[in-house]
């Protein structure tokens, strides 16, 4: 398929700025593959598609506060710099993009904080935007990264248009985050709250925890119209054996298995036997999902509503089937579903 395909106009209203009041009332967009019925209830209607033994796996990635903003030695310029990974913990090297980047070269240095507490040099270029630097930081790591934290902000995404506010470092995050690393939210599971879980649990549905650490690889825009000329940003992906039997066996028991988001699906298909089970991994992936793709592990799929031209809405054609999901998402825009990180959700069966 080619990337003009996965074009559609999306009315800037429907652009959710702000989360819904409480995290599982939001909208609900049920999809069945089987007869192309398409239903619409709240989010935590959930709970009637699935039924004991079956599993949902959770990606419990947290973001970290990735946005932070220096000022640059002589000039004062202001620069923004998003923290997109830790190169080397003993070296304070970081993987990062600044704004505006054409200010920013080798060599030079930016000041953190009111009172310059925190100072970072430039030591390599990467891509357009793309910069290492070197922080500069005496004291003990957990001091350093209290001060980053400090210092950083939630990194709530730019077409949000809206400055960041108390309430998105608590909403900007699944109740289930635990494992730092991400720079943005796996957001298919920002509408389970506690007592959705709870509820889940007490019916005999099961969880399956994975950790992907959501990169900008997930949201850098194609620019190819030839999809298989795309190529993905590397995230870091972990998998645990725990996560892999429990998955596993409810497919041998005929079980329905869930990935909650995108980003869920993306790490399960890194990682599959020939014989279509999941497997433990500890490592990276630059897997782009595209039409057509054979999915080997989950049979359902919870997800948000993307981007036009994104590599997330082709991940869900594949999923859903190209035509269906067309005329789903333009079935979501007549009926005023709110889109993106802090929109509604889809529940593909």
């Amino acid at each position: 398929m080619k990337l003009s395909e996965f074009s559609f106009d999306l009315p800037p209203e429907l652009i959710a700025k702000y989360p819904s009041e409480n995290r599982d009332e939001s909208r609900l967009m049920v999809i069945h593959r089987a007869t192309g019925k398409i239903e619409h209830k709240l989010f935590k209607d959930i709970i009637n598609y699935f039924d004991e033994g079956d599993v949902m796996i959770l990606n419990n990635s947290q973001v970290f506060p990735a946005r932070m903003y220096g000022n640059k030695e002589k000039t004062g310029a202001k620069i923004e710099v998003f923290l997109l990974r830790e190169l080397n913990r003993e070296s304070l090297l970081w993987d990062v993009l600044v704004d505006p980047a054409r200010k920013i070269r080798i060599g030079n240095k930016l000041y953190f904080g009111d009172d310059d507490s925190l100072v970072a040099e430039v030591i390599d270029n990467t891509t357009s935007r793309g910069r290492t630097l070197r922080f500069l930081f005496d004291g003990p790591y957990e001091d350093f990264k209290a001060k980053i934290t400090e210092l950083g902000e939630t990194p709530i995404p730019k077409y949000i248009e809206r400055e960041v506010e108390p309430e998105d470092e608590f909403r900007y995050q699944t109740i289930y985050a635990k494992v730092e690393g991400a720079v943005a939210a796996p957001t298919a599971g920002l509408h389970f709250s506690r007592e959705l879980l709870k509820r889940l649990e007490l019916k005999g549905i099961n969880f399956a925890e994975l950790t992907l650490h959501v990169g900008l690889g997930s949201f850098r825009s194609v620019e190819v119209e030839d999809l298989t000329k795309h190529k993905m940003d590397s995230e870091q992906v972990i998998i645990p054996e725990e996560a892999a039997e429990i998955v596993n066996e409810a497919r041998r028991n005929n079980r329905r298995v869930c990935a909650i988001g995108t980003t869920t699906m993306r790490a399960i298909e890194t990682s599959v036997s020939t014989e279509g089970n999941l497997k433990q991994f500890d490592g990276w992936t630059n897997k782009f999902i595209f039409p057509p793709y054979e999915f080997s592990v989950a049979d359902s799929l919870v997800t948000n509503f993307h981007t036009p031209l994104s590599t997330l809405l082709m991940m869900i054609s594949s999923f859903c089937g190209h035509k269906l999901m067309m005329q789903a998402y333009q079935e979501a825009i007549r009926e005023k579903y709110r889109f993106y990180s802090y929109g509604d959700a889809m529940l593909i069966l």
